[in-house]
């Protein structure tokens, strides 16, 4: 069988469809299942595959620090693989772009220390690039830029051997406070605080486009990241991430994004700004039609290409008469924070991209994935990446149907059924879905709980007791065993949320022994359950996080550092809680050792009112449980990072144990 494309990725794209559609083969984040039949099976004809779409466009700012923050080479290697395998043509490549800013910065007479007091620590660089925040859990290691800049060249060299087209980060327009020290006359405005962080590390300084320096920084910064990395000619800058311009003024908005744009020609002529859409569905107040489009129509038409960033839910183009002209991409945004969660919004999906397409005068030029965090929900991932080459939409059932068969590399009955549950259940959210976990498992414990579910919690339950079920046929799979944590997992974080109802419900009754018992099996049994299922699969392990954070490190005190980073991401997020447990993960070791900690303090809190007749008060719970947050970031545990015991007798013990 030959394969040949028209690049590197259609071809890679073309071999994955004849491993996939004719050999039964499945690859994925969680795993491959690539067992060959032999001989080979001969095609009756030549096939050709085209696709509608000019992109196939992969990542989102955030996941440079959610999914990609610690990865080495040999980590980006396998994606930029799977990338090719998918089809995937555009993407971000954002790496080592601080060891340039350094560079920029000292040559225009910042110092070290106020360069130090900007960057963030590694884990939130993708909010200090944004203008977001600065210094946080920073400074950056020389050692750090070093490696980052090791890294960005392998990759770039790699995307274009293949025929993808890198995008490179570009100036925004925000500036270290240090740049208003060197240059006491520009005009620079300070922003106003993020997401609940404060001026101590938010409210960054906004260079004014009509600024002399506004082109010579965005030039100077970008022809260095030109000389280094070479170029594809499309950049990425996001001036307004979840931050309101200091005027609503359509003038103003035109001269703002005419001066991105030309701070990016100054430097590349054949410059194309790839931006992110956001902003318009996040701040829909402020980004009337008018404001839209002045923003839009300061880049001339052509110039620019929009992310429809989460186009599955809140599709903007809709309302802005396909983006006022300027290309767009139809992109699935899917996860926030990289949350474990089974979630999905595959009617949306299956029929979005062909909506858009028909959109009277569309300036769709392709699809795109846009996920927060990766490694979750493969499902949903390899189906939008299959959509990319259709031309209309797939037959749901019969498409999930045969990707189980393909995942576990043998058809099953048990395992088919189970997927079909899935799919209508879990995976078919409808109308506005935001997939952040919510679950009372991974929030902070109170009294006001959300526990409402899109789907019904006993299709979850069955598909559990479905896919055991399989486990004697399909044990020995790598992918089979992976589902089975993750849909005993989801079992679970539901039974969570009934017993947090008993636990609500006796302790507003005043029912002391009800309140024991319900709390009692939920911080006694059913999360150390789930901690030992999640601390059976090497997928689920807080230790495998935390020590790819400590393998960047070249000294004991990086190691330090980069932990701390870690640590923080997933829990507080900021120094204070800033945005708790918005980055929640289901990790063996995390669920024992913070979210059962936690629960465990609520629990006895709520017993103590009982007993002693005194009103449970949230905000006293909420310092208490502050310093067990904190205790967790700081206990310097270090985590395992090999499974321990089987996960298909840890699922049926717990199955036997709780199933409804």
């Amino acid at each position: 069988v030959a394969v040949t494309g028209s690049s590197g990725v259609a071809a890679a794209a073309g071999l994955y469809r004849y491993l996939r559609d004719f050999c039964g083969c499945h690859l994925s984040w969680s795993g491959a299942q690539l067992r060959l039949p032999d001989p080979l099976p001969r095609l009756p004809a030549e096939i050709r595959a085209t696709t509608p779409n000019r992109y196939r466009y992969y990542q989102n700012v955030c996941t440079q620090s959610y999914s990609y923050a610690w990865w080495d080479w040999a980590r980006w290697e396998r994606e930029i693989d799977w990338m090719a395998l998918s089809g995937i043509n555009l993407a971000l490549a954002f790496a080592g772009q601080e060891a340039v800013w350094q560079r920029v910065y000292l040559s225009l007479g910042l110092n070290q220390s106020e360069i130090d007091a900007y960057f963030t620590g590694p884990a939130f660089l993708a909010w200090n690039r944004m203008g977001n925040l600065h210094g946080w859990a920073g400074p950056l290691p020389r050692s750090w830029h070093l490696k980052q800049l090791y890294v960005q060249y392998r990759v770039v060299e790699r995307m274009r051997s293949l025929g993808m087209i890198t995008v490179l980060p570009a100036f925004a327009g925000h500036v270290p406070q240090g740049v208003l020290r060197v240059f006491p006359r520009v005009n620079a405005t300070r922003l106003g605080g993020w997401s609940h962080f404060d001026c101590m590390y938010s409210c960054t300084y906004l260079l004014d486009p009509e600024d002399p320096m506004f082109q010579v920084i965005g030039t100077l910064f970008l022809k260095e990241l030109i000389k280094e990395f070479g170029t594809d000619h499309i950049y990425s800058a996001d001036t307004f991430n979840e931050m309101s311009p200091l005027s609503s003024d359509p003038a103003y908005l035109s001269r703002i994004s005419n001066a991105v744009f030309r701070s990016m020609t100054g430097a590349d002529p054949e410059a194309l700004w790839l931006m992110q859409g956001w902003l318009f569905q996040h701040q829909p107040d402020f980004w009337q039609p008018a404001q839209v489009r002045a923003l839009l129509h300061g880049v001339p038409l052509g110039r620019m290409i929009v992310l429809d960033l989460f186009a599955e839910s809140k599709p903007v183009y809709q309302w802005t008469e396909s983006f006022y002209g300027q290309p767009f991409i139809w992109c699935m945004l899917h996860n926030f924070g990289g949350n474990h969660g089974l979630f999905g919004t595959v009617e949306a999906i299956n029929r979005g991209p062909f909506v858009a397409r028909r959109f009277p005068n569309s300036t769709m030029v392709g699809t795109g994935l846009a996920p927060e965090g990766i490694e979750q929900n493969d499902v949903v991932y390899e189906l939008m990446n299959e959509l990319g080459w259709r031309q209309e939409p797939l037959d749901l059932p019969a498409w999930v149907t045969r990707y189980a068969q393909r995942r576990y590399g043998a058809p099953n009955a048990a395992a088919s059924s189970a997927w079909l549950l899935l799919l209508r259940s879990v995976y078919n959210c409808t109308g506005v879905c935001v997939n952040h976990n919510r679950s009372p498992l991974v929030r902070r414990p109170s009294l006001h709980m959300d526990t409402q579910l899109w789907y019904n919690a006993s299709d979850v339950y069955e598909a559990w007791r479905l896919l055991l079920s399989a486990g004697a046929a399909l044990g020995s799979s790598l992918t089979f065993r992976y589902d089975l944590v993750d849909v005993t997992r989801q079992a679970v974080q539901q039974l969570v949320s009934e017993y947090y109802v008993s636990i609500r419900g006796a302790f507003q009754s005043r029912a002391l022994p009800e309140l024991l018992t319900a709390g009692g099996v939920l911080v006694y049994d059913l999360l150390p359950e789930l901690d030992g299922l999640l601390s059976s699969h090497s997928l689920f392990l807080l230790g495998r996080w935390l020590e790819s954070a400590r393998a960047v490190a070249t000294s004991d005190r990086e190691a330090e550092q980069y932990e701390l980073n870690a640590r923080n991401q997933v829990t507080l997020w900021g120094p204070s809680g800033n945005i708790l447990d918005y980055a929640n993960k289901q990790l063996g070791g995390l669920v024992l050792d913070y979210y059962g900690v936690r629960w465990s303090l609520f629990v006895s809190l709520l017993v103590e009112s009982l007993n002693s007749g005194s009103p449970f008060h949230q905000d006293q719970f909420n310092q208490a449980v502050f310093q067990v947050e904190r205790g967790f970031v700081y206990n310097k545990k270090r985590y395992p990072t090999v499974p321990v015991g089987d996960t298909l007798e840890i699922s049926r013990k717990i199955f036997l144990k709780y199933y409804p």
